[in-house]
């Protein structure tokens, strides 16, 4: 993933990556920008993803794994690597304004 400003807007908190550490601050405009920092023009395919990972999130605490995305959002994670490429997970979660995943490095 290409390395981002940690200071999206003077509002938004991030972490030294750049993902969001408050789930209430993202939009769905923020994702749009924050998916253009990474070289992503978001499609209806992206946003399936982005939204399962929001509405997942709040229930398990954690951003989803790809395997949880594909498996519950019926995403063939080859198409996760398609929509969002090299490191989907990590990428997804960006977008999604959401931690990074377990494991990421």
């Amino acid at each position: 993933m290409t390395t981002v400003q940690p200071s999206i807007h003077p509002s938004i908190h991030t972490d030294a990556e750049g993902f969001l550490t408050e789930y209430d601050e993202w939009t769905e405009e923020l994702a749009g920008q924050l998916a253009a920092r990474i070289g992503i023009e978001l499609t209806d395919e992206h946003w399936k993803a982005i939204r399962f990972l929001r509405q997942d999130y709040p229930a398990h605490g954690e951003t989803a794994t790809l395997r949880r995305v594909s498996t519950l959002a019926g995403i063939p994670v080859k198409q996760l690597f398609v929509l969002f490429p090299g490191k989907p997970a990590k990428k997804m979660a960006y977008v999604a304004g959401l931690p990074k995943p377990r494991g990421c490095v």
